[in-house]
């Protein structure tokens, strides 16, 4: 943990270099930024530092960390948020409250004393920086009544920093942005019911999607060596199928061109008889200082030619307000499957299939299970 800084002005006093190593290396924690505040709070000699993202305007803050606060005053600081006097900053520049806020202006006594007896004092150093795309992060630094008053030495240790919050800010709007739009992807690869595997240089499995588990826990052509380890090797079909994965992971070195080496195709026969799976193994084309060891070296996309996946049971519940059961049946229904075969799957006779059908026409306004099934495919492709 940084020691408080020392009253002089020495660049390396303003910024230590274990202070920006924990600000860039905290975008990368379970929970973003809380290391670095906590430190920061500490570099200050603060009682506290405080991150809000909101866009302006909003009533709640979109994002609010205050490590080491007392839960109360985070608490009471919501009920002020909107009437935050402390805001609309000069970009990039930190300022005092107390030099920011004039207690004569419109706001009342009575208001500005509740609202620093929330935050702990008006001794509080803020700047806020306003992304490209519209939203702000505001730093703040509070010091409860039991510290003495900020004085230049801080400030000018604050604004040191700003150049290096700037860009931190805009290296987690990317990160978010990225994670944002992967789970996007992510999504509409899991609708199109493709199972996906992602393999390092040495066949290890390094990510796997749902659709991938199901299909691994079924130890049916495809399989994983481990319990689920993370570090697992990918165990293909025959020997001849596991021969020629582990020669095209053999071609992908530091060396190889991965835009240039085209995908292997296989066609895994399943043990159990079902139908064959279908497995593109496609290079992925990293940076050449990541092609080796524990980087991803290929992506693996697997589905069942012939089947057909339709909506799941839990969105054409949550879409008609059916039971599980009914909308285990629709689902069944909607995947082309007979009335007299989803009985049997679904462990129940056939009367009670046909009263979950009717219920299921009278809550989606159907009459023929033609219409269910079209209705549902259509509202839930």
């Amino acid at each position: 943990m940084p020691n408080p800084i020392q009253m002089d002005d020495a660049a390396e006093t303003l910024l230590p270099s274990a202070l920006l190593e924990t600000l860039y290396g905290s975008l990368l924690d379970p929970t973003p930024w809380e290391r670095f505040l906590r430190a920061f709070a500490d570099h200050l000699n603060s009682s506290f530092a405080t991150l809000l993202l909101t866009v302006p305007g909003a009533s709640t803050p979109g994002m609010s960390v205050t490590p080491g606060a007392n839960p109360q005053v985070e608490e009471d600081y919501q009920s002020f948020f909107t009437a935050d006097p402390f805001i609309g900053l000069p970009e990039g520049e930190v300022v005092h409250f107390a030099e920011f806020v004039d207690p004569e202006t419109d706001r009342s006594a009575e208001f500005l004393s509740a609202f620093l007896d929330a935050v702990g004092g008006n001794q509080i150093l803020g700047v806020d920086l306003r992304a490209a795309s519209g939203f702000e992060a505001r730093f703040r630094a509070t010091r409860d009544r039991s510290r003495p008053d900020f004085d230049r030495t801080e400030r000018d240790a604050f604004q040191a920093l700003v150049p290096h919050l700037r860009t931190a800010v805009r290296l987690y709007e990317r990160l978010a942005t990225i994670g944002t739009e992967q789970g996007v992807f992510q999504g509409a690869i899991d609708q199109m019911a493709v199972a996906t595997i992602i393999l390092d240089h040495g066949g290890r499995i390094l990510r796997t999607n749902a659709r991938a588990d199901v299909l691994l826990a079924r130890n049916d052509g495809l399989s994983r060596t481990g319990a689920g380890s993370g570090r697992d090797r990918l165990i293909v079909g025959s020997r001849d199928d596991q021969k020629a994965l582990d020669a095209l992971l053999r071609t992908l070195d530091s060396e190889s061109d991965p835009h240039v080496i085209p995908p292997l195709r296989l066609r895994i026969e399943r043990p159990s008889g079902e139908r064959d799976l279908a497995v593109v193994a496609q290079p992925v084309a990293g940076p050449a200082f990541m092609r080796g060891g524990a980087a991803a070296a290929l992506a693996l996309f697997v589905t069942e030619p012939g089947s057909r996946t339709g909506p799941s049971p839990e969105a054409i519940r949550d879409l008609f307000q059916l039971t599980p059961a009914e909308a285990q049946l629709a689902a069944a229904l909607a995947n082309g499957v007979s009335l007299i075969d989803a009985a049997d799957r679904l462990g129940v006779t056939h009367n009670t299939v046909r009263g979950h059908l009717r219920a299921i026409f009278a809550k989606t306004g159907v009459r023929r299970q033609s219409q269910l099934v079209h209705l549902l495919n259509a509202r839930l492709p």
